[in-house]
């Protein structure tokens, strides 16, 4: 009995999935305020010995719960030869996992005020560098005015992306996203004319 028991027991891999999975869950559910290191070890079916040994406290499974997850839905922009092209894809990709946005924001109340951190702090530490590829490239093709790129120029479209999210609370359409990228974003930092 005891044999069969220790084939089943995940490790490694697995049972970083299973606790990462089920801390996401807890969020979700229940959100930050509610979040204990207790709840995650039933859900996924372990202790809490075991989740500490991979995590200090709450906050760090928290964060590596929200990482996981974004993580799952990777935003990846090929070169296609045109940054409004790119652009226009990379917000369609943010718009379409935006769930995890929303519960990010509205369920990391707690998470912020317990880290002394803000939105945009999480907002960075999460990112990839997507956004910067993407304009590198443009800038590279000669479509983009890499002096006009200002830190919250270049924030700009995801920034507008969220907004409309949150504001809405529904899906984002497509020409939402291409008037957010031509209507908006484009004519402040293309290249000018000679």
């Amino acid at each position: 009995m005891l044999e069969a028991r220790k084939a089943t027991r995940r490790r490694g891999a697995a049972l970083d999935q299973a606790i990462l999975g089920a801390a996401w869950s807890e969020l979700v559910e229940r959100g930050y305020a509610e979040f204990t290191l207790e709840a995650v070890a039933l859900r996924a079916g372990t202790s809490r010995p075991v989740l500490s040994r991979r995590w200090t406290g709450r906050k760090e499974l928290a964060k590596a719960a929200l990482t996981h997850q974004l993580e799952q839905q990777p935003v990846s922009v090929p070169d296609l030869g045109s940054v409004r092209d790119e652009l226009v894809s990379l917000l369609q990709q943010l718009a379409g996992r935006g769930h995890v946005l929303i519960v990010v924001m509205a369920k990391m109340a707690g998470y912020l005020a317990e880290t002394n951190s803000s939105l945009e702090d999480l907002r960075r530490d999460l990112a990839k560098g997507t956004i910067d590829h993407v304009l590198k490239r443009g800038v590279e093709r000669g479509e983009v005015d890499a002096s006009r790129l200002t830190r919250r120029i270049t924030a700009l479209p995801i920034d507008l992306i969220r907004h409309e999210m949150m504001m809405n609370m529904k899906p984002i359409e497509a020409s939402v996203v291409e008037e957010i990228v031509d209507d908006i974003f484009m004519p402040l930092v293309r290249t000018p004319a000679r």
